[in-house]
């Protein structure tokens, strides 16, 4: 009754292909942006900016570019935090070398040079495949961080190790508090998580589908192999390097290769099978789990152990938020492997025959 398509006539072939048919679904997403956009930043503390909000739609548009290439194109990769790795330091030194270019283009160009490493490792797909690929990717996480700390050009000759992001602006605004830094965040992930949800509906992301499903098969209709694949490589790389953009501007207010760590890539990697592999909406599930969790078990477990008169270090109860964020996880990809977008995707079809039994 609440999400029927029915009476919901469409005229045109440009009314049926749109990002989302469905008159509620058009409704919701809006009413959710408005929300996001106008009572988030009135209402949200500074903490909420700078610890939940902000890492959350970062980490979202990094599983999204890791989900276009597994989750789509069916290629596996651990890679995922050397393409941030190259983004943050691409925008990093495109502002530092270039003085007038535009901060929303220097994050593009990082994503841009992401987006090249991204091709050169993703080479090894056109040959080997599965586990053997993981591992050809799993050099790029190795070579890159070696190589932005070998050659010191690419930190311009820091010798302090740290390396603080540059003040820029947006448009003539300084994005100088959490609230702008927010604002900003949440425009470039809105722009590209739509271009990502148009992307997979149209001839590039069927074509990465049919090479995902069956490669031999997809090459003998006619869909070359080389180009898909490559493709995929690129944008997800894109997508992750201007998260890595985003990571050193928005969130962390510098760039440092250690934060790009082989767990970052695990990270990312968790995020999409949690939230839904090959679904746009599973990356923001996945990424609000893996960001939420870790706080909410934090949140729980001190006052419970205070509530059971149990004294015990911060360190045994740090290493017991991470056992049970571990269970969690082994525990909800038992019940549901196909992620919180499929539970939110059942959800849905019992709306659209409630109150009628299934």
């Amino acid at each position: 009754m609440f999400y029927r398509e029915t009476g919901q006539f469409k005229t045109s072939y440009g009314a049926d292909q749109q990002i989302f048919p469905i008159r509620q679904d058009r409704i919701a997403i809006g009413l959710l942006l408005v929300f996001a956009f106008f009572v988030v930043p009135a209402v949200a503390t500074q903490y909420w900016f700078s610890a939940i909000l902000i890492p959350f739609l970062i980490f979202s548009l990094a599983a999204l570019g890791l989900n276009i290439l597994t989750g789509y194109a069916g290629q596996l990769s651990l890679g995922s935090a050397a393409f941030m790795a190259v983004g943050a330091f691409g925008a990093y030194n495109f502002i530092l070398r270039v003085p007038e270019i535009p901060a929303i283009l220097a994050f593009l160009m990082g994503g841009v040079c992401a987006a090249g490493v991204g091709i050169l490792f993703g080479l090894p797909s056109l040959r080997i495949k599965g586990f053997y690929l993981a591992v050809a990717t799993l050099a790029a996480q190795f070579f890159v961080v070696w190589a932005l700390t070998k050659f010191g050009w690419f930190s311009n000759y820091s010798s302090s190790g740290v390396i603080s992001s540059q003040d820029f602006s947006v448009f003539g605004f300084a994005i100088d508090s959490p609230v702008r830094k927010y604002l900003l965040t949440l425009s470039i992930v809105a722009i590209m998580g739509l271009l990502a949800k148009n992307m997979a509906r149209s001839n590039t992301g069927r074509s990465w589908m049919a090479v995902r499903d069956m490669d031999v098969a997809a090459e003998v209709i006619g869909i070359p192999l080389m180009k898909t694949k490559l493709l995929a490589f690129a944008v997800s790389s894109f997508y992750c390097g201007v998260a890595g953009a985003l990571v050193a501007y928005c969130y962390l207010g510098t760039v440092e290769p250690d934060y790009f760590t082989l767990d970052l890539s695990f990270r990312i990697l968790f995020m999409v099978i949690i939230g839904g592999v090959g679904t746009i909406l599973g990356s923001f599930f996945g990424a609000a789990f893996i960001v939420l969790l870790p706080i909410f078990l934090n949140i729980v477990l001190h006052p419970l152990f205070a509530i059971l008169g149990i004294e015990i270090s911060s360190a045994v109860v740090s290493n017991m938020e991470l056992m049970v964020f571990g269970g969690l996880i082994i525990f909800f990809l038992a019940v549901e492997p196909h992620g919180l977008a499929r539970l939110w995707q059942i959800g849905k079809e019992k709306l659209r025959i409630w109150p009628f039994p299934h």
